[in-house]
């Protein structure tokens, strides 16, 4: 069993940046895909962005594209989200998702259901 652990939530204003990160229990973890998912009450959950572990292909949605990267430390089994210029509608539950598939496409990547594993969330605040 993957367990999954974020950190790195908190409050900022609008312009700032957070580093979100996710550990992951099995070591090593060193293959299929680590994703970032997001949630705001009321609405659907939002794919944010994704990264392979071997290789460290990314993919991530046209609202942080640019904004937003994802990384990884194989060893550490650990991804993070550097997320920069924060706006307030990127305010949400940012959750981490595991899938010991590798995912090739974007279309893949950003489908919930293809992983395994998730997180309890980190909250991220973005103030106007």
């Amino acid at each position: 069993q993957v367990q999954l652990v974020e950190s790195g939530g908190g409050l900022v204003q609008a312009g700032d940046s957070l580093r979100l990160s996710c550990a992951a229990s099995v070591r090593p973890f060193s293959t299929g895909t680590m994703g970032w998912f997001r949630h705001t009450p009321g609405k659907e959950r939002e794919f944010v962005a994704a990264i392979r572990w071997s290789g460290g292909t990314t993919y991530y949605s046209d609202s942080v594209k640019g904004r937003f990267t994802a990384s990884k430390d194989n060893a550490k089994s650990t991804v993070y989200l550097e997320m920069n210029r924060l706006k307030p509608e990127d305010t949400a539950v940012y959750y981490c998702a595991a899938t010991r598939k590798v995912l090739y496409s974007l279309s893949a990547a950003l489908t919930g259901g293809l992983y395994e594993y998730w997180g309890q969330g980190t909250q991220v605040f973005v103030s106007s």
